[in-house]
């Protein structure tokens, strides 16, 4: 059996336990408005490090956590550490979703005669990108920070895939579109993942209620006739799974649509699932 290095152990109070490897902290959790476990008491005072927000970004603990670690999940491998605003270069909702984006490139390889052509955009610390590397994909890996970049590369050399046929891309996701239409790129699988807010490279505005629309039908223009799949996903609050579904049944044609709440799945005997953002996904059989 693969190994597992993350588990959402507890929450409740507005706040979240988990374990990521050898770790446990404490982050907030607004969804998480229920009460604790009264047995799970002890893992929550023995936890390693905790964040708040209660007085601008505030870890505690943080010098009981290395720079950075390493962690098994399943198949891939992840570079972890302690940023200012909370997070450690994983979003645990989305590990269902590499899951499901290998075993849909292994069921299309097995049927086409081509290099099937995956784009992750908006795509972090590349998660995904690994999930698809790993199943034999052509990956473009899109962002606009360069320094998650980096780490997602630093990603792909701990996977032992860095030589494999990835394209690593620091740029505003709408203007690499516009780019790959004009140079005749296609795709057969293509995730998203817009936030809410941000900003490209050179300062472009990226908010998901006027951006989005556009994005979308830049993706549908680098689209193999005969793709895959797309999945949409968010965790921007309203964006719930219908939303998510609309937006695709609007713009998409052909396909199945299915959609879903991303979950964060608590340990067996521990504490409640919480939903943390939605998904949608085409699937063009």
């Amino acid at each position: 059996m693969n190994k597992m290095d993350y588990q959402l152990i507890d929450s409740g109070f507005g706040e979240k336990l988990e374990r990521f490897g050898e770790y446990t902290i404490v982050r907030p959790c607004s969804q998480a408005i229920w009460s604790k476990s009264k047995e799970l008491s002890k893992a929550w005072s023995d936890c390693n490090a905790s964040f708040n927000r209660r007085q601008g970004h505030h870890w505690e603990g943080r010098d009981a956590i290395p720079e950075s670690w390493i962690v098994q999940l399943e198949t891939i491998k992840m570079k972890l550490k302690i940023t200012n605003f909370g997070h450690v270069g994983l979003f645990p909702e989305t590990l269902n979703l590499w899951k499901n984006i290998k075993e849909k490139i292994t069921a299309a390889k097995a049927k086409q005669k081509r290099n099937f052509q995956f784009l992750n955009l908006f795509a972090y610390s590349g998660g995904a990108t690994m999930a698809a590397s790993q199943a034999g994909a052509h990956c473009c890996h899109v962002d606009a920070s360069k320094g998650m970049v980096q780490w997602a590369k630093e990603n792909a050399q701990i996977n032992q895939i860095a030589k494999n046929p990835i394209r690593w891309i620091v740029d505003d996701v709408n203007k690499f579109l516009k780019r790959e239409i004009r140079r005749g790129k296609r795709y057969d699988g293509i995730l998203l993942d817009p936030p809410s807010f941000g900003r490209g490279k050179s300062g472009e505005l990226y908010k998901i209620e006027n951006a989005m629309i556009e994005t979308l039908e830049n993706v549908g223009k680098v689209l193999n006739h005969e793709f895959s799949f797309i999945y949409l996903t968010s965790h921007t609050p309203g964006f719930t799974p219908t939303v998510l579904s609309n937006l695709l049944k609007k713009l998409f044609n052909n396909g199945s649509i299915t959609s879903g709440e991303m979950l964060l799945k608590a340990v067996e005997g521990g504490g409640l699932d919480i939903p943390n953002g939605s998904w949608s996904c085409i699937d063009n059989i």
